[in-house]
């Protein structure tokens, strides 16, 4: 299989993806000591360079996330994209799905590849994993990115099921999918989103195959979860931070964004004019390498300071 330009190949891991699908970094399965088995994309980056962790949104994954950053990042960081806990091929455990857990596991993969500290960018779900990775593990985030995300996504019953509507449409192969499918179509189609211009059948049909890999008691448990979590506490954050709110997202409000961002000392907001999905579309890329840029500019520089 030829290499890219970056030196990356497309994922030749032990099960390998069923369908084309987009170029990818290299995948590969990763022992966390005393917590199991994940599956982590890595790029190498320029010798040196700092790293980035991405940690992808509900009912994602890490290769379906970050698709369209992996080169951007690629040309200036060292990139690991972990899958969390239940979903793609994430670990797996018999434990209630907790984000406590997921932002643990993010560490422990942090420490055991000698990669800390990292900027922890989190889309979605993911970025109360890296709130909490920066609450529980401060030696290890250097900064935040926080995208399409918030301290509080779903204050209300509504906004929580937007936000399932817009990912089980995505996942309609997966049995939470088909749960949410089956709700009165006149109110399903009240909560979604305006349609994106479909995308090749390949690509479609490698997300479907990479989501049909989730653990449906997982995904299940990360939705309330996420209608659960609160984080009172993002005030205190000391680290250079910049959040990429989405204008026009139907799943986590706007407000809620700005509310987040509002709360995070020092934090510089960037605008995104898109949804919820707009990580699936070519130009999210180097709109999300500016921002991390901007925090390792900052972190840089306090570190110059100190």
């Amino acid at each position: 299989m030829p290499a890219r330009r970056d030196g990356t190949l497309r994922v030749v891991a032990d099960d390998a993806d069923p369908v084309p699908g987009p170029p990818l970094p290299l995948g590969r399965r990763e022992l966390l000591r005393g917590r199991g088995t994940t599956f982590v994309r890595e790029v190498p980056g320029p010798p040196g360079a700092p790293t980035v962790l991405l940690l992808h949104g509900w009912m994602a994954s890490g290769g379906l996330n970050w698709f369209q950053a992996f080169e951007p990042l690629g040309e200036r960081y060292r990139v690991l994209a972990v899958d969390l806990r239940g979903h793609g091929r994430g670990i797996r455990s018999r434990r209630r799905f907790r984000l406590t857990d997921c932002a643990d596991d993010a560490a422990v993969l942090v420490e055991q590849l000698g990669a800390g500290p990292v900027i922890a960018v989190g889309y979605s779900l993911g970025g109360p994993v890296a709130q909490l990775m920066w609450k529980r593990h401060r030696h290890l985030v250097r900064g935040m990115v926080l995208a399409a995300t918030s301290h509080h996504l779903m204050p209300d019953q509504r906004e929580q099921m937007v936000f399932a509507s817009v990912m089980a449409a995505a996942a309609g192969s997966t049995r939470v999918g088909q749960v949410v499918m089956h709700l009165p179509s006149r109110q399903l189609r009240s909560w979604l989103p305006t349609r994106t211009p479909i995308r090749p059948d390949s690509l479609r049909e490698w997300a479907r195959a990479e989501m049909s890999r989730h653990d449906p008691r997982h995904i299940l448990e990360a939705g309330i979860a996420l209608a659960n979590y609160r984080a009172t506490w993002v005030d205190q954050v000391d680290v250079p931070t910049t959040v990429l709110v989405t204008t026009k997202d139907r799943a986590v409000n706007p407000r809620a964004q700005l509310t987040m961002a509002a709360r995070i000392p020092g934090a510089a907001v960037h605008h995104i004019d898109d949804g919820h999905v707009v990580c699936a579309k070519p130009s999210f890329g180097r709109v999300l390498r500016d921002a991390v840029d901007s925090v390792e500019s900052r972190a840089r520089g306090a570190r110059g300071l100190a």
